[in-house]
């Protein structure tokens, strides 16, 4: 009736020890893993292949909780897929992360009294190296934690000698099919790192300011500009106003003196000024912002560069040498002192940018750079998703892609460092530029020198999906593993990495896409839904948590939040709750086993059932088909709640103490429900395997005798359904819950034993009287038996003797004062939703309250006199 995965049965009851200890289990079962080559594709396999390559983190990064949550879900996908007989490839790699490791190894020097221009840059670089080999890849380590079912053999680093060769093998590409180029242009500036940064690299926040007005000409011909950083008039080569406003169209043309210099700029007319922001005249520093630098293209004006890469004032003689914000105030103070400061504002909130890696503000900064021409490649990026070769997930994200796409600016691809990959481009002593691909000769010669940029980052790990597989040699494993199938990545870096990776797949690959799906997640949050951020003393170790809940708990956790494309807020007591769920699995699966649970032989055929057998068969088959139907629409979040509820409720909460009586009664009933339950366990275990792999490695070989889950067969849906018997228990579950309920209400505690007589003739019932009485502590009626409370449900009659149980006068003196105070609450709420006047003038809301107040009344209310007609008469 399901699919089983032939395994050989236990010799003996197998035994598990009482208690689970992820610590004593997690690390040697991984070890274990990775020894048998369980993770290792195969490229000459000739299954078909299922590929997911792993974001590559960062090498000096470490596993924090937005790691954990995407690795988990990919695990999840690649171990299941594995599992359903596909040549699963999940390929690891990291990043060599150009600027923040630079950066620690420039740390490292710093204490040392050194810097990176006293070792020269060949001695730099190999420091790099040694300080990779020795600190790097610390994540690595703790992805074995997690549990990534990932192929270790296969393992790349974006540095490393293939990906080298592909790094230079598409830019000389790119070189000759005229997309690359290399221009002055504006851009993001780390006067800190001193390099130019990608827009990734720029985290805005809101910061204190200044917005001072300034006063610029002189008599009939001023103009107002307003700034917040004064440091840049320097460098203005123009205001700008608005072709249309009225205010200033007899200055258009004009020129006018520019304060604290001997310079006069021209008044240019620019349909890009606002005229309803402030004065609606805008001061143009080309050199030193990107909507200043549009403008002065459009009208042919000097750029002037008033800033050296240090963020250092270079010109004009008393502000010369200044720091920009020294600069700033000292302009302003001047300005002042001439009396062309209009108006200043502080403090002034607002966004400005900083390096994520240092903190630095970023500077705006005109800059000779090297770029992608990235028209035709995010073009073909957009057709891949609008004509149905790349599906985006969830599909409302599709927006967001092409928002971003179809509005790319060109791409600045250097960077002003020494660890990264080295711009393979040749300067000579006659102006001669030469682009040298991986296998020609650089040229040699005196007067000849190669350019000292490296690349972007994202460069290189845009080539993630087919360089790690071997391009561009067409290698086996291209072959065979791309395109991928899935991305599964934060909606954070779809403009960025997502983006980038399908320009250059398509460009390298022939139009060949480099994932079939972008699964996009959401951000890891704290339980309140904050981000979570150190300066906000929220930011949660997932490794602590592992230490002390185990990783299935953390995983579980993670994955049962896990929406498409929301955020998934997390909390410690959540962990908590996931690990209980894991002991839950462990008890349940150590009872069953002590009970008679087995895989061995065949399942009995219907016939031969019992209801609760057939129950809970049709349900293991339905939650089958439900959880391959979440995988495959990425919904991570109702599969696991529908494992848990599955798991939890159906069989450790139903099915065993539904049975328990018949493993208590023995013979062949009992063996039928045991094979039964060796069946359920052994299936619900390989389905909560991929999120859970510990606990259910460790208990589905102790049940099977099987090598391993993870090479095990997943579940298939053998279409068993018996509507009938789920209809019976169901039915059944009802009247356990509404006798539980009444015995809740009257305060009877759950292990205390009640006489009843239960009147089951007629009904599907009569089969279950042991189990309900087991799980209801109703003992047989006996002489003397008196019915002073009656339970009609469901087509069956519980009645119950409470006399000698309870007080029943106390019981209804109590159940009246109760009543009273609901009648009396449902008097005040009438009341008021009877008051016209009060419903005028109260908010939608109060208004919502008291009618929620009324309708809990009335519950409490039939709920009470529901108890007080159950009670014999004092």
């Amino acid at each position: 009736m399901t699919d089983n995965a032939q395994q050989q049965p236990p010799a003996s009851t197998p035994e598990l020890p009482t208690q689970y200890a992820p610590a004593e289990v997690e690390g040697k079962l991984y070890e274990r893993w990775v020894d048998k080559g369980y993770f290792a594709a195969d490229a000459k396999s000739e299954k078909p292949a299922y590929t997911i390559v792993i974001p590559p983190p960062n090498v000096t990064g470490s596993l924090h909780l937005g790691h954990a949550f995407q690795h988990t879900l990919m695990d999840a996908l690649i171990r299941r897929r594995r599992m359903q007989g596909y040549e699963a490839l999940w390929l690891p790699g990291m990043d060599h992360a150009g600027i923040a490791t630079q950066n620690k190894v420039e740390q490292q020097l710093a204490e040392e009294g050194k810097s990176r221009q006293d070792l020269g840059r060949e001695e730099f670089v190999e420091r790099v190296w040694q300080w990779k080999e020795e600190y790097g890849g610390k994540i690595l380590g703790q992805m074995r934690r997690l549990g990534d079912g990932v192929d270790w053999d296969r393992e790349r680093f974006t540095m490393d000698e293939g990906l080298s060769k592909a790094v230079q093998t598409i830019f000389k590409k790119l070189y000759d099919d005229e997309l690359i180029y290399r221009a002055e242009r504006i851009i993001n500036w780390c006067p800190r790192c001193l390099t130019a940064i990608s827009d990734i690299e720029v985290e805005y926040q809101e910061d204190d300011g200044e917005l001072v007005s300034i006063k610029y000409g002189e008599g009939d011909e001023t103009l107002v500009v307003a700034t917040t950083r004064a440091e840049t008039m320097l460098g203005d080569t123009a205001v700008a106003v608005h072709p249309d406003d009225e205010r200033y169209k007899h200055l258009v043309g004009k020129r006018i003196k520019l304060p604290l210099t001997d310079r006069s700029i021209p008044v240019v007319a620019d349909t890009h000024v606002d005229p309803e922001f402030g004065t609606g005249a805008v001061k143009v520093t080309p050199a030193h912002d990107p909507n200043d630098f549009a403008i002065g293209q459009r009208h042919g004006l000097e750029s002037i560069t008033v800033m050296d890469e240090r963020a250092v004032i270079t010109v004009h003689g008393p502000f010369q040498g200044l720091d920009r914000f020294e600069a700033r105030s000292t302009i302003v103070a001047a300005l002042r002192s001439q009396g062309r400061i209009v108006a200043e504002k502080r403090p002034y909130v607002h966004s400005v940018g900083h390096c994520s890696r240092c903190r630095t503000t970023v500077e705006p900064r005109l800059s000779m750079q090297w770029w992608v021409k990235v028209g035709p490649l995010a073009q073909a990026a957009g057709d891949a998703v609008r004509d149905g070769r790349v599906a985006i997930h969830p599909a409302d994200m599709s927006k967001r892609y092409f928002d971003w796409v179809d509005n790319m600016h060109d791409w600045c691809i250097s960077r002003q460092l020494w660890w990264g990959h080295r711009i393979p481009v040749w300067y000579g002593p006659d102006g001669e530029v030469v682009c040298v691909g991986p296998d020609e000769e650089a040229p040699t010669g005196e007067g000849w020198r190669q350019d000292t940029d490296v690349l972007d980052t994202w460069f290189s790990s845009g080539l993630w999906p087919f360089s790690t597989l071997g391009w561009p040699e067409n290698t086996p494993d291209l072959q065979k593993f791309y395109s991928t199938d899935v991305l599964l990545t934060g909606h954070d870096i779809i403009f960025f990495w997502v983006a980038r990776m399908m320009m250059f797949g398509l460009y390298a690959m022939d139009g060949e896409v480099p994932f079939k799906t972008i699964a996009l997640t959401g951000l890891v949050r704290d339980e309140r839904g904050k981000k979570m951020s150190k300066s906000f003393g929220n930011v949660v170790d997932p490794l602590d948590w592992m230490d002390k809940y185990g990783s299935d708990a953390v995983r579980f956790t993670l994955a049962r939040g896990a929406n498409p494309g929301t955020d998934v807020p997390i909390g410690e007591d959540w962990v908590q709750a996931s690990r209980n769920f894991a002991n839950k699995i462990w008890n349940a699966t150590r009872f069953a086993l002590m009970n008679g649970a087995t895989v061995e032989g065949p399942l009995p055929e219907p016939e031969k059932l019992s209801a609760t057998d057939r129950w809970i068969l049709s349900r293991l088959n339905k939650t089958v088909a439900a959880v391959d139907a979440f995988y495959e629409d990425f919904q991570f979040a109702k599969l696991s709640d529908a494992l848990y509820h599955f798991a939890w409720d159906e069989v450790f909460d139903w099915y065993v103490e539904l049975s328990k009586t018949t493993f208590m009664g023995g013979g062949e009933p009992a063996k039928v429900s045991g094979r039964v339950l060796g069946e359920v366990l052994d299936v619900t275990l390989r389905l909560l395997h991929p999120i859970v792999p510990f606990v259910t490695e460790t208990l589905w070989t102790t049940l099977t005798g099987g090598e391993s889950v993870v090479i095990a067969a997943w579940p298939k849906d053998s279409g068993f359904r018996d509507a009938a018997a789920e209809r019976e228990i169901e039915t059944l579950q009802q009247v356990i819950t509404e006798v539980r309920r009444f015995r809740a209400d009257q305060g009877l505690q759950p292990g205390q034993r009640v006489p009843a007589r239960l009147t089951l003739d007629g009904t599907a019932f009569a089969p279950h009287e042991a189990a309900i009485r087991q799980l209801l502590r109703l003992q047989p009626e006996g002489e003397g038996f008196s019915a002073t409370a009656t339970l009609p449900v469901a087509g069956a009659e519980v009645a119950l003797d409470l006399s000698g149980t309870i007080d029943v006068a106390a019981e209804r003196k109590r159940l009246a004062k109760d009543l009273a105070a609901a009648e009396k609450e449902k008097a005040q709420a009438n009341a008021k939703l009877g008051n016209e006047a009060f419903l005028a003038k109260a908010p939608d809301n109060v208004v919502e309250k008291i009618r929620t107040r009324l309708a809990k009344a009335d519950e409490d209310i039939a709920r009470i006199q529901a108890q007080l007609d159950r009670l014999p008469e004092a």
